[in-house]
């Protein structure tokens, strides 16, 4: 039979084709490619002289393939990439003497060997062959994978050597253990080296926002505003829980969105005083107050956002009170913030929780005439970021270019009454704090408006 051979003219004529579909396998909504070639910059200067090594979730197999691939946190802050199987390699500039061989700094991207067998299940990925490589990454250099111990030994310093990587820790996953694993049976760490957990100075780094990142994040928190608002007009009763759950959802990810941040919580009645609600297959009846805690993650980034609503679009004047006792809370919280001081929580009496937790303890009464502060059963707050609950304590001080929640609540099983409000907020340069939720009703009277709107 003949075959024709292709004519070149097609092929580059594919090429451009082929790259756009690399581009958009690589990346979601990236920020510039300089801001994180500064963050591996920064973190280079923390390792006095050791070498970071670092490697990205890979493609889950099986049953877990259903649920799709999301990258890696910590590799995805420092590169922006969303190619699975990856490793980075960054060392910083060691002056050299009559000993010791310097180098300036580096940063080395590894690929893996593309797969054409396995790209017709999972798309095509960015090949280290690539001539493209460099550039679309932000990276100097773009190697194949193999070569990683190679670039390993050849970068780390003598005669000792530290080597900085995401260790595993109590109950906590890694994706760089098992190639760390592989590396020590390939003998690239010589017998003086010294490995050392990544994720303290990485966590230090994290919690500080820059202006790309809190710009996602209100990404994130608009498209997941939107879905609580279309909830507030769909609400009321016979509608099932699944039913708000499907509707808030939709709304943040027709926004861009690419998942839930967390799984999503409609809890209705008694289910309203559940804190991790997770059936949402009730059927929201008269009179109940109902409790939606969801937040969209737009291109890694998260939002954590919760509304109580009254089924019937009117609070009664029981759920207003409590309702109002819970807002009052936060806006105690609010009031007490100052940049650089406060805290989430810890033993200082102007730590947020104790302030928050004195006004519920001092406001209202439950059925047995006692305090509602025995209700209040959670933290006050956390971090956000590419985690819905973020990198850092809550006793680390609440500084500039943070972002946080405030979410107070009181649940009472016994009368089937559980309110929880929770809004976003980040510190601004000048110490400002800032609500990034301020657009979605909050009052009593807010939600009710927003209900009874058309």
């Amino acid at each position: 039979m003949f075959h024709r051979k292709p004519h070149r003219t097609f092929c580059r004529s594919l090429l451009p084709v082929l790259l756009l579909l690399i581009v958009s396998a690589l990346a979601l909504h990236r920020q510039p490619g300089a801001d994180y070639r500064a963050r591996r910059v920064a973190l280079a200067r923390k390792t006095n002289g050791g070498v970071v090594v670092l490697f990205a979730a890979v493609e889950a197999e099986g049953p877990n393939a259903l649920y799709g691939f999301r990258q890696d946190n910590n590799f995805y802050y420092l590169t922006g990439l969303n190619e699975p199987g990856a490793a980075v390699l960054i060392a910083p500039e060691v002056p050299g003497d009559a000993t010791t061989k310097g180098h300036p700094y580096a940063e080395i991207l590894f690929l893996p060997a593309r797969n054409p067998s396995q790209e017709k299940w999972t798309g095509p990925k960015l090949g280290p062959e690539n001539p493209e490589a460099a550039k679309l990454t932000g990276f100097d250099r773009v190697e194949t994978l193999d070569k990683l111990r190679e670039e390993l030994v050849r970068l780390l310093p003598q005669p000792q050597a530290t080597v900085y990587s995401d260790l595993l820790a109590f109950q906590q996953g890694s994706a760089s253990a098992t190639p760390l694993e592989w590396l020590h049976r390939a003998n690239a760490f010589p017998v003086y080296i010294s490995l050392q957990d990544v994720k303290p100075m990485l966590e230090e780094m994290r919690r500080v926002k820059d202006a790309g990142e809190i710009a996602l994040i209100r990404k994130a928190t608009e498209a997941s505003m939107a879905g609580h608002l279309a909830a507030m007009h769909a609400l009321k009763p016979g509608v099932s829980e699944r039913q708000i759950q499907a509707i808030v959802q939709y709304e943040f990810e027709k926004r861009g969105c690419e998942r839930p941040a967390y799984a999503p919580i409609v809890g209705a009645g008694f289910n309203s005083t559940v804190l991790h609600y997770s059936d949402d297959s009730a059927t929201i009846q008269a009179g109940d107050v109902v409790v939606i805690d969801a937040g969209g993650e737009y291109s890694m980034y998260a939002t954590d956002i919760m509304r109580t609503l009254p089924a019937s679009g009117k609070f009664t004047p029981r759920q207003r009170e409590v309702y109002n006792i819970v807002l009052g809370a936060q806006e105690a919280a609010i009031k007490a913030f100052r940049a650089g001081h406060s805290t989430m929580s810890g033993d200082a009496p102007d730590a947020l929780y104790n302030i928050a937790y004195k006004y519920i303890n001092t406001h209202g009464k439950d059925l047995h005439g006692k305090p509602l502060g025995q209700y209040f059963i959670h933290g006050l707050g956390h971090f956000v970021g590419l985690s819905v609950h973020d990198v850092g304590g809550t006793a680390v001080p609440l500084d500039k270019g943070m972002v946080f929640t405030l979410e107070p609540g009181i649940y009472i099983p016994e009368e089937r009454l559980g309110v929880r409000i929770e809004d976003m907020f980040h510190v601004e340069q000048d110490g400002t704090l800032v609500r990034l939720t301020a657009g979605l009703p909050r009052t009593a009277e807010e939600v009710e408006a927003a209900m009874a709107a058309p």
